[in-house]
């Protein structure tokens, strides 16, 4: 039963000392027609704030290059302004690249709160838990045996990813799919999964092995409206339906019988988000590379920046429902800052973003673990 919520009311265990103890606060906002949302302030702010830092960060890079463009000359570009050499810079050079890595990062920002939030556990992430391997072998057999081109690349990927999704839902299986044993399958098989791709890895000449290093790393560069419009497609659908399972998803954090209590069918939630996150991991991986940490790293940064303060002691999945845009958003942000930098911090020696993201969410991952350790939850 819900309950209306006035106009700035805060709410939480200490909502009585007021603003100062940072306590949640909910506004509900009534249409004409009778209809109340409820509206995190928060979360909203927040929000908004990422997506203001994702399409200024988008900008930057779009005007970042051997042509440099201020933010005005790319504006113009992107709304039919400037010179012939600017659109084909712009429309046909950057804005696909800049697209990828936006899409690919919502993916990867909200398949990881998925992942984290039914698993209910922090390390809950596709790249931990083997389903970036599985795509990984999947593009290295197409290229080592069949000499695939990029579509053939990008179908082995997705196969490979969705295969082991399939694998470790039936190895983890038993009654239900419980956090703890999808963690644990899914580690394993991470670890089998690795050893396939140093194995294929043997078997490919000197020349499908660079292509598959190169493919390995996850990166951005050469990336076209050939990649831009199936990974559109493929997050036009799944990112509204997985937000549409927000709901149940909140209620399985309180535990399986309290989620059975209130009507969630909790083993069908659980398989159907699943497997779209599943398909969603394997649509961004396709498209850039099996790039490492987004999908750890954005769910816990999008919950530490809209926890109160009397709750940011606390563990556990990121929360869904808002989670999970602000996780997308986050994951956006990420890649995108990341790609940049790997651009223009390093002089002529322009890194592939998965390398930057890679060395930055392995120190996460690092404290990660201590700050679990510390609290006795690992």
């Amino acid at each position: 039963m819900s309950a209306t919520v006035k106009s700035g009311e805060a709410v939480g265990p200490e909502a009585g000392k007021g603003r100062a103890t940072g306590a949640r606060r909910v506004r509900a906002v009534r249409t004409k027609r009778g209809l109340s949302v409820r509206l995190d302030v928060r979360a909203t702010a927040v929000g908004l704030l990422l997506l203001a830092v994702a399409l200024a960060a988008a900008v930057a890079l779009i005007g970042s290059g051997d042509y440099p463009m201020t933010p005005s000359e790319v504006l113009a570009a992107l709304t039919g302004g400037g010179d012939a050499g600017q659109q084909y810079i712009v429309h046909d050079l950057r804005l696909p690249r800049v697209l990828v890595g936006l899409l690919v990062g919502v993916a990867f920002g909200v398949s990881g709160a998925v992942f984290q939030t039914v698993s209910r556990n922090p390390l809950g992430s596709p790249d931990v838990l083997g389903f970036a391997q599985g795509s990984s072998v999947g593009a290295l057999a197409a290229i080592v045996y069949f000499q695939a081109d990029a579509f053939g690349v990008a179908a082995g990927a997705v196969a490979g990813g969705v295969g082991t999704g399939i694998a470790i839902f039936l190895l983890a299986w038993k009654r239900g799919i419980h956090g703890y044993r999808f963690v644990l399958v899914g580690i394993g098989a991470s670890a089998m999964l690795y050893a396939m791709v140093l194995f294929l890895m043997t078997k490919a000449n000197i020349v499908e092995a660079t292509r598959a290093t190169t493919w390995m790393t996850g990166s951005l560069n050469g990336r076209g409206w050939d990649q831009v419009e199936p990974l559109a497609a493929v997050c036009a659908v799944l990112v509204p339906l997985l937000l549409f399972f927000g709901r149940p998803l909140r209620m399985l954090e309180m535990g399986d019988d309290a989620a059975y209590a209130l009507g969630v069918r909790v083993d069908r939630v659980r398989i159907v988000v699943l497997l779209t996150a599943v398909v969603l991991v394997a649509a961004a991986t396709a498209a850039a590379g099996p790039i490492s940490f987004v999908a750890l790293t954005a769910p816990q940064l999008a919950r530490r920046l809209t926890l109160p303060r009397w709750l940011k002691g606390g563990g556990g999945a990121p929360m869904p429902g808002p989670n999970l845009v602000l996780s997308g958003l986050m994951g956006a942000v990420l890649l995108v800052a990341a790609d940049w930098a790997s651009q223009r911090l390093f002089g002529a020696d322009q890194l592939p973003v998965g390398v930057l993201t890679g060395v930055l969410g392995g120190g996460y991952l690092l404290w990660l673990l201590a700050t679990e350790r510390k609290a006795g939850r690992v």
